[in-house]
């Protein structure tokens, strides 16, 4: 299940992929617009900005903003970012591997093939997926109604 770090942090970023040619965003507007805990979103936030995804201003006019452009902002960077990894077993990782303690062998273990399979199916969704792709479908959802 995707963390509520994760889903405040994508959702954050659609905002500030559709503020871009706006003034930097104050944490007080981004989180009382998509319902995140001000003092949450505030990690969040910086986690981004260290990563490099977010450029902050302090002061007047000060807040953030997207240090790149929304479509080279991919889902898979922010879920490593917030949550480290994508695969839902260790043993199936592949920047966070570790070997399952009750594993006897790995090549013959049926769960991992499985959630190897798993893995790449999410992603290469993931990896294809970018922020202004969701800015894009909410746009086709909200034409369509």
């Amino acid at each position: 299940m995707l963390s509520k770090k994760t889903k405040y942090a994508i959702k954050a970023l659609v905002v500030l992929g559709k503020n871009t040619d706006k003034p930097p965003m104050q944490i007080s507007k981004i989180a009382e617009e998509e319902r995140i805990p001000k003092k949450f979103l505030e990690q969040i936030l910086l986690d981004l900005r260290n990563a490099g995804f977010l450029y902050s201003k302090k002061g007047a006019g000060g807040g953030y903003s997207l240090n790149k452009d929304p479509k080279d902002i991919y889902l898979v960077s922010i879920m490593r970012i917030t949550d480290g990894p994508i695969a839902m077993v260790p043993c199936a990782s592949l920047n966070f591997y570790h070997k399952c303690d009750e594993c006897h062998q790995e090549t013959t273990c049926g769960i991992r093939s499985v959630f190897v399979d798993v893995r790449d199916a999410t992603l290469k969704i993931l990896s294809e997926t970018s922020i202004a792709d969701i800015i894009a479908r909410e746009n086709t959802l909200i034409t369509s109604l």
